[in-house]
């Protein structure tokens, strides 16, 4: 069997490998696009859709139970577990459908069905026995659950983001290890679905939070659906419930679940790749150094794009660094540095909570807003939660923001705009915000910006609406 070669080799057909290979090609380099499955997408198969498609059914659960507020009588809310899990994986499948055409849509020859290591910096070993020689190479592995060693214990009992869709019904009971995004969401769909559920976290930080008001206002409106124990350190066994957890540090309990979800994050899969035979300069983690705005590894001609660099693991991010990596290593040596987007997250629980741009630090000023009392959050009985916006001083300029509350899911693109623009809380209160929206809540917290800035409002707020 020939050996192969070309100018770009990228690893890995995810959101990323598949971004970098458009961009090498565009820019005219021949590419050859290697994985082992070419089984679609993490955010399709395993991550974003189904994840909210089982999101979206607890919701619509929780709606007609709370229909009663509105004088809306319903009988008792039955869900049919197993039409909730057969309609996520239909839809799901249509979204990985559509991601296996794009994929067809490929030049032929250009997507080789193999695993693939490194034999030194750009030859690459398949498992077929050929070898594939490129100028330049793109990592773009993404990333896999991780289930430490007492978990793996449990066997099947034990579930990930990567079998969790898979059960044809629900369980009983559900423990989820780890606060992060991920095992929020899923807490709640799955309290919300029947199924009794609590988190537990050895760390003390909730959905990795920095701001410590919003992380207290998402722990109090969270734990009303499920309890959640952070600091907790734990210890699981098998019992013939499925598995006993004992845990101590901020409390301490006993408590059996038919099932748990590990749900501690997702390690860049680099393990199988044989980086040491690169002689690239790795991190404590094991991850190759490399310069973000480049996504080049040291002066190698290796790239790296996606969850596989463990800096933003969301899809639009994976894709711009696939585009990145894939347009520089096409032109390498001539690699040039790309301006980044305004750090953007979301996590899809009710209400929503979305993190935009820097962190706060103490040489910024922060203005608040509560939901509680927020006009049309009142209206659609959603008021809970609380907003936090960050700005620089001396002039105001928005910086960042942590939203908790109705409607900031769509909300946080705004903020993410108004940062990519450089504007001022001043600037934001200028603009046209109708009544009665979500977006009238966050008018006091930039108001607050601007008294602390000293900015001059003049009277633009002498008459505001009710429950503004």
């Amino acid at each position: 069997m020939a050996d192969l070669s070309c100018d770009v080799a990228i690893i890995g057909a995810g959101t990323a490998g598949l971004a970098a290979e458009r961009a090498a090609r565009k820019a005219g380099a021949t590419t050859l696009l290697i994985d082992e499955r070419f089984a679609g997408t993490t955010c399709a198969t395993v991550g974003c859709m189904p994840s909210k498609l089982l999101v979206a059914a607890a919701n619509a659960a929780h709606a007609t139970r709370k229909a009663s507020v509105f004088g809306i009588r319903t009988s008792s809310v039955s869900v049919d577990e197993q039409a909730v899990m057969s309609r996520v994986r239909e839809e799901r499948d249509r979204f990985v459908a559509a991601t296996l055409k794009s994929i067809k849509k490929i030049p032929e020859g250009t997507c080789i069905r193999q695993r693939a290591r490194f034999a030194e910096s750009t030859t690459l070993e398949l498992d077929n026995g050929q070898k594939v020689s490129a100028k330049a190479v793109v990592i773009a592995t993404g990333s896999r659950p991780s289930l430490p060693k007492p978990f793996q214990l449990l066997g099947d009992i034990a579930l990930t983001n990567e079998t969790i869709f898979e059960l044809a019904s629900l369980p009983r009971s559900l423990a989820v290890i780890g606060a992060g995004p991920l095992g929020l969401e899923l807490a709640q769909a799955m309290a919300r679905l029947g199924v009794q559920t609590a988190v537990f976290d050895e760390g003390e930080h909730i959905a990795s939070l920095r701001d410590t008001e919003v992380a207290k206002a998402l722990q109090s409106e969270l734990g009303k659906e499920f309890p959640i124990r952070l600091g907790a350190e734990l210890e699981v066994r098998k019992d013939a419930q499925g598995a006993r957890l004992s845990w101590t540090g901020a409390s301490t309990g006993v408590a059996s679940f038919q099932r748990v979800l590990v749900a501690a994050g997702r390690p860049p899969a680099l393990q199988d790749l044989n980086l040491e035979s690169t002689g690239l300069d790795m991190n404590e983690r094991g991850i190759p150094r490399f310069d973000a705005s480049t996504l080049q590894c040291g002066q190698s001609p290796i790239f790296l794009a996606g969850d596989v660099d463990a800096q933003r693991p969301v899809l639009h991010e994976a894709s711009l660094e696939g585009t990145i990596a894939g347009r520089n290593a096409a032109s390498f040596p001539d690699v040039r540095k790309s301006k980044r987007t305004v750090p953007l997250s979301i996590m899809f629980t009710d209400p929503p909570l979305a993190t935009i741009g820097a962190v706060p630090t103490v040489k910024m000023v922060a203005g608040s807003a509560s939901y509680a009392d927020q006009g049309r959050a009142r209206v659609e009985a959603r008021n809970t939660g609380l907003i936090r916006i960050y700005a620089e001083t001396p002039n105001g300029m928005i910086a960042g923001a942590t939203l908790l509350g109705p409607g900031m899911d769509h909300i946080a693109h705004l903020f993410a705009w108004a940062i990519e623009r450089g504007e001022t809380a001043d600037a934001l209160l200028r603009l046209p915000i109708y009544h009665p929206t979500f977006e009238e809540g966050f008018k006091s917290a930039l108001q607050q910006i601007c008294e602390a800035v000293k900015s001059d409002l003049h009277d633009l707020d002498e008459v505001s609406p009710p429950g503004a």
